[in-house]
């Protein structure tokens, strides 16, 4: 090997090394700048990442960086990292409670391979199980239905919007940026691109189904049938406890 050669091997092993130990010391925004560097090592980048989520399984609570840090490796064409994967986080970084009253394993799923609009769906149809057969049956919500849902559920939910979305997504996300603006629905609905002006966004080709879309965008509730069920969602004692 040239010494020249030799030299940026272990120029890449020192970056490496650097972006490995300020993924470890960072808040999770700042790790978020990092993923995308860590990736562009390849495979040495890839076992940065395998190590940081095993040590995100510790976690109460995993990070918004750990998941997408897991979406990243999901993307890669390697058997080895599919391998671990499969070993360590089968059914996702998340842990869903037991005490859930619905399981939201295809949900995660959904949001770890960022099927955003598949996800939005699955969240209604979750949701709908919460409330029980008529609602099951309807395909939607009655305001009164959602103030049932067990604050676990309700919680589990938000928790895999935010994981798996930088934290642009989700019901607390979209209750943060409602109290930002005085409980005004006229003023929420223009900030997280639910309305024009005057004009409702259109189902689904109207909706931003990628982490392009403003803060709170998704998921969505049955908005055009009133404010109810949002108003509902974000008076919720789920976020008093959370």
């Amino acid at each position: 090997m040239s010494s020249s050669v030799a030299h940026n091997s272990q120029s890449s092993l020192e970056l490496l090394e650097s972006l490995k130990r300020q993924l470890s010391e960072a808040l999770p925004q700042k790790q978020l700048l990092l993923l995308p560097q860590i990736m562009e090592a390849g495979v040495p980048g890839y076992q940065v990442l395998m190590d940081f989520l095993l040590e995100a399984k510790t976690q109460l609570v995993p990070s918004v960086s750990a998941g997408r840090s897991l979406q990243l490796l999901h993307q890669v064409d390697d058997p080895n990292i599919q391998n671990f994967l499969e070993t360590h986080f089968k059914s996702g970084l998340v842990s869903l409670p037991n005490t859930c009253g619905v399981d939201y394993t295809d949900l995660q799923t959904a949001l770890i391979q960022q099927d955003f609009e598949l996800a939005d769906r699955l969240t209604l149809q979750k949701m709908c199980e919460l409330a029980g057969t008529n609602a099951i049956q309807r395909k939607w919500l009655y305001f009164t239905e959602v103030k049932t849902f067990p604050n676990v559920d309700l919680q589990t939910l938000d928790q895999l919007w935010l994981i798996y979305s930088e934290g642009k997504f989700g019901f607390s996300k979209q209750r943060e940026i409602w109290l930002g603006v005085g409980q005004d629905w006229e003023k929420l609905w223009p900030k997280i691109a639910w309305k024009d002006g005057n004009v409702w966004t259109r189902y689904p080709g109207g909706f931003i189904w990628d982490l392009q879309a403003p803060a709170g965008h998704l998921p969505l509730t049955n908005q055009l049938r009133g404010v109810r069920v949002m108003d509902a969602l974000m008076n919720h004692p789920a976020w008093q406890t959370s």
